[in-house]
């Protein structure tokens, strides 16, 4: 089991900037993924960006070349630089960790309490 916790939410002015971060502690695999989602009210939880243990990046394709997910492997923990913020941004965002013993095996996942980013004038 792994134990997750967000910081860095609010509340953001369109155009602004935030920074969330997410702290992992517990049973931490070799093989693992760190990501971001987010759930605006009445719609489905969403993949913002993810990174794995070796690097790798996916992001949605509405934050493309806005957000940046990053991650410290010494720290057990990723970030996620939001810049450009828009209103559609509004949701809260959601850290998750994904262990894997093979990456072709089963995930065994983790939710974070998820963090609020209101973006509004």
């Amino acid at each position: 089991q792994v134990q997750l916790v967000e910081s860095g939410g609010g509340l953001v002015q369109p155009g602004g900037s935030l920074r969330l971060s997410c702290a992992a502690s517990g049973s931490i695999f070799s093989l693992n993924v760190m990501g971001w989602y987010r759930q605006a009210p009445g719609k489905q939880r969403e993949l913002v960006a993810v990174i794995t243990s070796s690097g790798r990046t996916n992001y949605r394709d509405s934050v493309k070349g806005r957000f940046t997910i990053s991650r410290d492997n010494a720290k057990d923990t990723v970030h996620l630089q939001m810049n450009s913020l828009k209103p559609e941004d509004t949701a809260v965002y959601y850290c998750n960790f994904k262990n894997y013993k093979t990456w072709d095996g089963l995930a065994e996942s983790s939710w974070g309490q998820g963090t609020q980013v209101t973006v509004s004038s």
